[in-house]
């Protein structure tokens, strides 16, 4: 039996890329080259139990292929670099009419306090982390890698 739906939870999209930066207005802030691009949902009540499990999913998730092309290596595995941006809209609750509400994302200084602690997190464990700008307007740009695209859940971990 699964778990009540009870709201929204810290959510991640990743997506394995050969390339991925981030633009504010016309400068770029941020590159990385093959790796992970993680989007970052914060939901509220998201603690720091839930960026550790989001990052050590990401990190260890055997993603990438091996010698014998399988899909069995992790982030750390191949050297890999991180590039995180934070995603509220990952938390829009779409059930009812047709304007999302961002009422289960956290307020922003919250927010901003688990994105930063998500990033030096991921920082001491992997060599080389970039990230967006926090509740800045981005422009995103990746070159996908398969495309591997896979949605992670905090409280899916039951």
């Amino acid at each position: 039996m699964l778990p009540k739906f009870t709201g929204f939870f810290m959510k991640a999209v990743i997506q394995r890329v050969d390339s991925a930066g981030v633009k504010v207005g016309k400068q770029d802030i941020s590159t990385i080259k093959s790796g992970i691009l993680v989007f970052l949902g914060i939901e509220k009540e998201d603690s720091e139990k839930d960026a550790d499990y989001i990052l050590d999913k990401v990190i260890n998730l055997r993603i990438f292929e091996d010698n014998e092309g399988k899909m069995n290596l992790g982030l750390a595995d191949i050297g890999g670099e991180m590039l995180v941006v934070s995603q509220f809209t990952l938390l829009a609750d779409c059930r009812k009419g047709r304007r999302p509400s961002f009422a289960g994302a956290e307020e922003p200084n919250k927010a901003e306090k688990l994105y930063d602690y998500f990033i030096v997190q991921a920082k001491e464990k992997i060599k080389q982390v970039a990230c967006g700008k926090f509740q800045q307007m981005m422009s995103v740009k990746l070159i996908n890698n398969g495309p591997v695209t896979i949605l992670l859940d905090s409280r899916k971990s039951i």
